[in-house]
């Protein structure tokens, strides 16, 4: 494609990079990204996707904009509380660049419209806040066959895996099933600061675009975790469970049908 100057001028620290250059500029803005939730961790993947030329940004959730979201939900503001998260973020993106198309989905992901939802995009970035949807995004992005950046973060502390199927591992293989209802208290329960969010979610982005770049090393194989108290670092092997439900030798999950 040929870049108009306005866009030179905007990707130019972009485009200087050998890694990514006008190819690699070019790939980002042909690319169609699906991110789950726009909340603590949508927020700054949104922000920062759009920012790099993201050509298409997908946005799943079903919620409004609460006051107490704005500790840490960046791309929202006080005068759109009420206003369902998707719009917000989607004003928001526009703002950032008009180079990006929005789709929004305001609707809450299910087993009846994963597969279908997912298999429009190139790539999925899991935000979400609970253990149902994360094992749903994790269960539809293998069987679409999509790679899929997950995050998740509580209290002081938050962590990244890249899963590229069907070669695994996947999030099963890292943990299993989810744990007991009320065993693990949600952020609203247990609080988190707000600032890790911002952490977590553009450790995200930088995943993201690698992926769609196809550059350095990729997190698939691997679980990033992050201590802000200690402002510490951990990257773990995970490898590829043989028994593992969904993309073991022995597979017994062959379906979405048990998610709701």
């Amino acid at each position: 494609m040929d870049f108009t100057e306005t866009q030179i001028r905007r990707y130019a620290r972009h485009i200087i990079l050998p890694e990514v250059g006008g190819i690699g500029q070019e790939k980002l803005l042909a690319a169609r990204v699906l991110v789950v939730g726009a909340g603590g961790l949508g927020a700054p993947l949104l922000l920062y996707l759009a920012a790099a030329g993201v050509g298409t940004l997908g946005v799943i959730d079903d919620d409004a904009v609460d006051l107490s979201n704005l500790q840490r939900q960046v791309i929202h503001d006080t005068a759109g509380i009420g206003t369902p998260k998707v719009d917000s973020a989607a004003d928001r993106i526009a703002a950032i660049n008009p180079d990006v198309a929005v789709e929004r989905h305001r609707e809450r992901l299910g087993a009846a419209n994963a597969l279908a939802l997912i298999g429009r995009y190139d790539l999925v970035a899991d935000g979400s806040d609970n253990f149902p949807t994360r094992y749903l995004v994790n269960d539809a992005c293998f069987f679409a066959g999509k790679t899929l950046v997950s995050g998740a973060l509580l209290r002081f502390d938050g962590q990244v895996a890249t899963f590229r199927p069907p070669a695994g591992p996947c999030y099963r293989c890292l943990f299993r099933e989810a744990p007991p209802p009320g065993t693990v208290p949600s952020c609203g329960e247990a609080g988190v600061l707000g600032a890790l969010a911002g952490m977590v979610g553009s450790i995200q982005a930088v995943e993201v675009l690698k992926e769609l770049l196809g550059v350095g090393d990729s997190l698939s194989g691997h679980l990033l975790m992050v201590d802000a108290l200690a402002t510490g670092f951990r990257k773990l092997t995970v490898p590829r469970d043989p028994a593992c439900a969904l993309c073991g030798d022995h597979p017994t999950i062959t379906d979405l049908s048990g998610h709701a």
